[in-house]
Order: C-alpha cells, then sequence, then structure tokens
C-alpha cells in the first residue's frame, strides 16, 4: 500500500490531481486507513498508470472517463472498449509518424549547421 505522497512522488502528479481522479471516478475509491489517509494498492497504480498512459498519449479527460465508465458495466462492454483504445492506438501511431518526419527534418538541418560551424560548405555534402 502506498501513501498519497508516495504515488505523487512516483508518477509525478499533485495530490490534488489524484484526489480530482477518484472525485471523478476515474480512480475507483482508494482505500484508506484507519487514520483516514489514502492508501493505494497495487491494483489501483496500474488503474493509474493507464489513466497516465492514456493522458499523456493525448486522449480528453472526458474519453478517460467514459472508458473508466465502460470498464464499470463490465464484459458486456468490451467491444466498445476496445473500439475506443483501437481509435486511440490508431491516433497516437499516425502522431508519432508526423513526429518522427519533423524530427528527421531537424536532424537534416542540424546537420547543415554542423558542416557549416566547421567552415563547410553545406552543398558539398549530400545532406
Amino acid at each position: 500500500m502506498y501513501s498519497i505522497k508516495e504515488v505523487e512522488s512516483m508518477y509525478g502528479l499533485p495530490s490534488s490531481t489524484l484526489r480530482y481522479y477518484e472525485k471523478e471516478g476515474i480512480l475507483p475509491k482508494i482505500h484508506r486507513d484507519n487514520g483516514g489517509r489514502r492508501k493505494y494498492t497495487e491494483e489501483e497504480l496500474e488503474w493509474l498508470q493507464l489513466v497516465i498512459a492514456l493522458r499523456d498519449t493525448g486522449m480528453s479527460m472526458e474519453e478517460i472517463k467514459r472508458y473508466v465508465d465502460l470498464v464499470k458495466q463490465g464484459d458486456k462492454t468490451l467491444e466498445v472498449r476496445r473500439s475506443i483504445l483501437l481509435t486511440h492506438k490508431e491516433s497516437v501511431e499516425k502522431k508519432m509518424d508526423q513526429t518522427l518526419k519533423h524530427l528527421e527534418k531537424i536532424n537534416r538541418k542540424m546537420a547543415i549547421y554542423d558542416v557549416m560551424v566547421r567552415g563547410k560548405n553545406p552543398k558539398d555534402f549530400l545532406i
């Protein structure tokens, strides 16, 4: 079991965000110790990791909430959940492809500057 401070440190999320996720139902109701302090289980951390992955790859909080709500409805929503994740996966892959293309352009420009800094003419090289 992990305290909110430990989870905050592990994932770089402020405790206010963790409390918000719980309040909005994005995370399940977090267990509490006898003093009323939140204690996160491994299962709850798995949920948090999925939420972070979805959020960091551009899924809106509304869509994450929708996905979580479907999970709570059980196996009858498996196909819909799979479809949501597949659509998101395809979107992430498209963004990654575009980012890699942009990175190639940046690297090419840096290579030209590297040649020029060394006093050479970039036209003398196949860059």
